[in-house]
């Protein structure tokens, strides 16, 4: 071997043939000899590594001694466990002062707006233009119009939720007075509802005349939830409202309507969209920026939001505790405005930039929803009118916001004083033209075809705008309700305890005894005459009044009924009457 390989070659051979005999003979893998071999030779490595590295210097830190009554522990030496600590007390927060509200004592961080998920999504319809439905259409408004002597071509087409607005455009020397009064006509041309004309469309030289679409499409909330514009604004009194015409999403800011009407007939939509703008509120604010009154005189509408921590009190549903609720806010109005006088601001968004500097309690903004107003005009219309229009004039810079709906819009509900403080309005389809002038000012809403149809006119517009408004389910409703609740419990404002105590029936008269009724009472001893004109010559009263205060006697029996021409009998057995006569004769 040494011959054919030499000495070294041989060496090798050997040595392999030992190894592989080994490995045989033990079973051992020359794979885990080759780890073995490479681990010890990585540990050999590391070893020379830190021995070539220079030592650490340590420093020997002298301990203070130990102080008296201690002793040094030993190795041995047993450790007491240490004493649990007191579990701490929970804080008791005082009652805060009657007319402030309460601030729930949450981090914001720890509250959680409620997530899209509890919506329902729309289902997508394909729209197809140019479709044989619109062709037809514009035939049939070209034709129509060229029959009745009217020159116009169809320009453009704009097809929303609910109807098309077909842009037409007319040819010179056309009245646009002349096509207006063809809408009637147009209907009946296309076997239509309803045809609304908007003569002018604002910012075109065009007229569009809106058609039923035969297939209405809806409008989610959550469609306009999470849309840019929403998610965009910054207020936490953004409210959504649906889409236009034009399938842009239309939402409105609370805080520079500042107020909002809003009426229709039955089942036209009102209840729903009052519900989609309290539901945006709950999606946008924090129970510690937004507080809530809700007052609802049909008991059922607005119930299902009882609990939740946005609320100051439980949703009344009683006229004569929402009339003390309406006192309530004029007085916490006023307060709000000492505070800004106290300082030095004008509103309460810079009020809460000083409450930021300063360290003091953030002031929410106030939402105060009405679900019907003739309800509470029926039973205390001057207290009721008297407070909306001191809110409608002043609460806007304290930050508290009407929001006002009615299914009757006449007159004696919206009176000229309400009327002119709530420049913002959205009308739901009416049965009258005459009830669409009073809430808009404007004919049209009577041509609405119901079912969330609207004509909204913001404040500064001249032309109201027509929106399909979103729709919320009562069982979204639920959705949020419970999510909200879960969070926080709802803390209400001290002021508003009191309601508990208001009596709840309802008189047939008035219900509050005039301050001067016992000065009227003896006066008529005095006189022995009893009639209005007397009381206003002799205590200086208006008719109005001197007729209350007269009536209010004959309610509890002092006077009698009136007879025509002749006066009132005075019950001289009555308690009170026998006690001025006594006092007289004394």
């Amino acid at each position: 071997m040494v011959s054919l390989v030499g000495e070294i070659g041989a060496w090798v051979v050997v040595v392999t043939a030992v190894l592989l005999g080994l490995l045989w003979v033990t079973g051992v893998s020359l794979v885990a000899v080759v780890r073995r071999l490479l681990g010890s030779l990585q540990g050999a490595l590391s070893l020379a590594r830190k021995q070539r590295r220079p030592a650490v210097a340590t420093k020997t830190v002298a301990l203070p001694p130990s102080p008296e009554g201690w002793s040094d522990i030993t190795e041995n030496e047993h450790i007491p466990e240490p004493t649990p600590l007191p579990k701490p007390q929970p804080v008791v927060l005082e009652e805060l002062p009657a007319g402030k509200i309460e601030q729930l004592k949450l981090p914001l961080s720890d509250y959680q707006l409620p997530d899209l998920d509890l919506l329902n999504r729309a289902l997508r319809t394909s729209v197809v233009r140019g479709s044989r439905e619109e062709k037809d259409n514009i035939r049939t408004l070209e034709e129509t119009l060229a029959n009745f002597g009217v020159r116009a071509k169809v320009v453009e087409v704009t097809r929303g939720p609910t109807c098309t607005r077909y842009e037409m455009h007319l040819s010179p020397g056309t009245k646009v007075s002349k096509v207006t009064g063809l809408s009637n006509d147009l209907a009946m041309s296309l076997a239509s509802e309803g045809v609304r004309i908007e003569a002018p469309i604002p910012g075109k030289a065009a007229i569009g005349i809106e058609v039923p679409n035969k297939a209405r499409g809806s409008v989610f909330l959550r469609d306009v939830v999470e849309s840019t514009e929403f998610n965009a604004s910054t207020s936490p009194l953004t409210v959504a409202l649906g889409k236009d015409i034009e399938g842009t999403t239309i939402i409105a800011d609370l805080t520079q309507m500042p107020h909002l009407l809003i009426a229709g007939a039955t089942g036209a939509g009102k209840s729903v969209c009052i519900n989609t703008i309290i539901s945006s509120v709950l999606y946008k604010a924090k129970p510690s920026e937004v507080k809530m009154m809700l007052i609802d005189p049909k008991v059922v509408e607005l119930s299902l939001y009882n609990g939740i921590p946005h609320l100051i009190a439980p949703v009344l549903n009683h006229p004569k505790k929402a009339a003390h609720a309406l006192k309530w806010a004029t007085g916490e109005m006023e307060k709000r405005y000492a505070l800004f006088a106290k300082a030095g601001v004008r509103d309460i968004a810079r009020y809460n930039e000083r409450a930021l500097e300063r360290n003091l309690d953030h002031m929410p903004y106030l939402l105060i929803v009405i679900d019907e107003l003739a309800d509470l005009m029926m039973v205390a219309r001057a207290d009721v009118e008297d407070a909306i229009c001191r809110l409608a004039q002043m609460a806007r810079a304290a930050g508290m916001h009407l929001v006002i709906g009615t299914q009757r819009p006449s007159t004696d509900v919206i009176t000229g004083l309400i009327k002119a403080n709530i420049p913002s309005r959205l009308s739901f389809t009416v049965s009258s033209a005459t009830d669409s002038r009073v809430i808009l000012d404007m004919s049209g809403a009577e041509k609405l075809l119901g079912r969330g149809d609207m004509l909204y006119l913001p404040v500064g517009q001249s032309k109201a705008k027509r929106v399909q408004g979103a729709f919320v389910s009562n069982r979204e409703i639920e959705k949020i309700v419970d999510h909200v609740s879960a969070q926080a419990e709802a803390v209400y404002a001290p002021g508003l305890a009191a309601l508990d105590d208001v009596d709840n029936s309802v008189p047939e008269g008035d219900s509050e005894q005039d301050d001067r009724f016992l000065d009227a009472v003896r006066v008529i001893v005095e006189t022995g005459q009893a009639s209005v004109s007397m009381l206003q010559r002799r205590m200086r009263l208006g008719y109005t009044r001197a007729a209350r205060i007269v009536d209010q006697m004959e309610e509890a029996g002092i006077v009698g009924p009136s007879d025509g021409s002749r006066p009132r009998q005075i019950n001289k057995s009555h308690a009170l009457v026998k006690q001025l006569l006594d006092n007289n004769k004394g």
